[in-house]
């Protein structure tokens, strides 16, 4: 590449991240290596399982689209503009690629190649930490920022498993450590009885240098090395070293780096501390065993509640690491909600398993924030059945075996963990298991006549996803939902009231309102005081605004923002909240082993209250555009 170009190209790159964190000297360098590539439009560049490329790629103008197959079909996973880059599995990965990349019209990429870029990664952090995030959310798209946050909307299927790489390693915690004088045979012995492939030679349990199986096939069996000799003379030194909370992709990247097969976990991550233990390559396939495509196959080969609740406890630790690598609340709930999902699903096969096939079609709907897929803790559940109708006389029959199977199914959901709804809305429930026409009936009242019946409105049964069953029975209840909202001030009157009827989360004073009562006394109901007033609130714009099949609250707020772009400030403002709101109560929830509803406000730092008080702001804006939008008169 002649160095007029290079200047170009490197001053293309440089108004992108990661190219931004270097140097120009640095980017002159890098771009003298770099190939342009000319893809037609729609020509593919790779695809699913082909072997990894030596380079990843950014692109310089046209479109890139990242697909995967699903069910049989090709989903989108992202759209790459100029300035995006992708195919950085090469970093992390030693498997082939997991998706296809094909453009979208005629484009021109940068091919960057690994070895080229792999010394300013390990040289600079921030660069580091870009790839991380661009890895699990597959591009890094400046259009997709927002408070510099990345925003990911990708989908999740069986091959979508890259926020595997954000969760920390098991590894061995006795590993074989011996003196730099013991003898290889000695030390062969012992690596042979604990079953270890390698071992670690130490000084004061500080790592001086390591052997592996490789170093003795390669020094030892071929007649190199004698056995007698000490274990230093075919010893690695100095020792690669990490402390024990890196990521699967950071220990690969380690791993590349420089060239190793292993790590040795020191209590500081350097050299110059104790011994904590070693990571191996094996630990990083082990780790994949848990990435969440392989759990959702391990999910439809579940037999029980027990094997469904280990697949659960995984995705609690998923949970539980991605959050420590700031990896963005909205990749987290995707993969979260697709897992919840898929066991619900699996829950319902189980219990017709059980008790043989159906009499009727029927749809199984998660409601609430399973509906909506907002349930990374292990709250309670929520959901309802809908059979198609049935002559009059087969009525009974049918939804006596709809009840067995929503109690075999609930059962076992809460078995997994999942605890019974408080206020029992379940499929379970002889209310909640019902005909399509009776489902019809219930909404229709519902909806024209609130506050006139016994069962009064739950706004959760506007929050539902199909977890198992026939699409034309969800279809069929939306059709019912948004053909009552037009010109029904009534049922939005009913709904902005209770929107705005949630206790307040902070006092005149502005200090938090904590509970008064009861054994959550003197906590902070983060729930019903901050989250919920934002899901209401996103709930009847959408309704109101009649934007169909988007249930998940930050998403709402996203396409509110879209449909209503007079009020869009207040909107993307909602989305940023409840995404705060909700880690705050998430990462509550995993330090307490609770649902996280209740905070205990003294254990927060000053600026974690802060940040809490900021996320409060939004909902009064909110608040003013339900009260001038809807005439909430009569249920005041």
């Amino acid at each position: 590449m002649s160095n007029a170009i290079s200047q170009r190209v490197a001053d293309f790159l440089k108004e992108y991240e990661p190219f931004s964190f270097l140097s120009y000297d640095d980017l002159i360098k890098i771009t003298l290596t770099i190939r342009v590539i000319n893809l037609e439009k729609h020509k593919t560049l790779f695809q699913i399982n082909d072997a990894l490329h030596d380079s990843f790629y950014v692109v310089a103008s046209g479109a890139v689209h990242l697909t995967v197959i699903s069910d049989a079909d090709e989903s989108l996973l992202n759209k790459c503009y100029p300035g995006d880059i992708f195919g950085l599995r090469p970093f992390f990965a030693k498997n082939n690629y997991q998706m296809n990349a094909k453009a979208r019209e005629e484009s021109i990429l940068y091919a960057i190649p690994i070895e080229t870029f792999k010394p300013y990664v390990a040289q600079n952090p921030e660069v580091l930490n870009f790839l991380l995030e661009s890895f699990a959310t597959n591009s890094k798209n400046p259009a997709d920022k927002y408070n510099n946050k990345l925003i990911s909307d990708n989908v999740v299927s069986d091959t979508q498993s890259d926020t595997l790489y954000f969760q920390s390693l098991n590894y061995s915690k006795s590993p074989v450590k011996v003196t730099a004088s013991t003898k290889i045979k000695e030390v062969a012995t012992l690596m042979t009885e604990n079953l270890m492939n390698s071992a670690l030679i130490s000084d004061n349990n500080q790592p001086i240098g390591i052997v592996t199986d490789t170093d003795f096939r390669t020094k030892v069996a071929t007649g190199k090395v004698e056995i007698s000799q000490p274990i230093n003379s075919i010893m690695a030194s100095p020792v690669v070293t990490v402390s024990e909370n890196i990521s699967v992709a950071e220990a690969q990247l380690i791993m590349l780096k420089h060239g190793v097969t292993h790590l040795c976990v020191t209590f500081d991550g350097t050299d110059k501390s104790d011994i904590k233990g070693v990571i191996s390559e094996h630990d990083l396939v082990v780790a994949q065993a848990s990435n969440p495509g392989i759990l959702l196959k391990e999910i439809k080969r579940s037999q029980s509640a027990k094997d469904l609740k280990q697949v659960r406890d995984k995705l609690s630790e998923i949970v539980q690491t991605s959050l420590e690598k700031n990896i963005p609340l909205t990749h987290i709930n995707s993969i979260s909600g697709e897992i919840t999902l898929a066991i619900v699903k699996r829950a319902v096969e189980l219990a017709i398993l059980d008790l043989g096939s159906p009499p009727a079609r029927f749809a199984w709907l998660s409601i609430g924030s399973q509906g909506r897929k907002e349930q990374t803790l292990l709250t309670d559940q929520d959901s309802i059945l809908v059979f198609e109708d049935v002559a009059a006389d087969k009525y009974r029959d049918v939804k006596d075996y709809f009840i067995k199977l929503a109690k075999k199914a609930t059962s076992t959901l809460e078995k997994v963990g999942y605890s019974n709804c408080p206020q029992n809305h379940m499929a379970s429930n002889l209310l909640w298991c019902k005909s399509l026409s009776d489902w019809i009936k219930q909404y229709n009242n519902w909806m024209n006549t609130p506050g006139e019946v016994s069962n009064e409105i739950s706004s959760v049964f506007f929050d539902y996803d199909l977890a198992f069953g026939e699409q034309q029975l969800e279809d069929a209840i939306t059709e019912t939902i948004f053909r009552n909202v037009k010109n029904n001030a009534l049922f939005f009157d009913y709904l902005g009231n209770d929107a705005l009827k949630k206790p307040a989360p902070l006092n005149f004073f502005k200090k938090f309102n904590l509970e008064e009562e009861g054994e959550n006394k003197g906590k902070f109901d983060i729930k019903n005081r901050a989250i919920m007033p934002l899901i209401d609130g996103a709930r009847i714009m959408t309704l109101s605004l009649t934007i169909r099949g988007i249930n998940n609250t930050f998403l709402r707020f996203k396409q509110l923002a879209i449909s209503d772009p007079k009020h869009a400030e207040i909107y993307l403002n909602c989305a940023e909240a409840f995404l705060s709101l909700s880690k705050f109560r998430t990462v509550n929830g995993i330090k307490n082993d609770s649902d996280g509803q209740f905070i205990n406000i003294e254990e927060l730092s000053k600026s974690d209250k802060e940040k809490l008080k900021n996320a409060f702001a939004p909902m009064e804006d909110l608040e003013e555009l339900i009260k001038d939008r809807f005439q909430l008169t009569q249920f005041s």
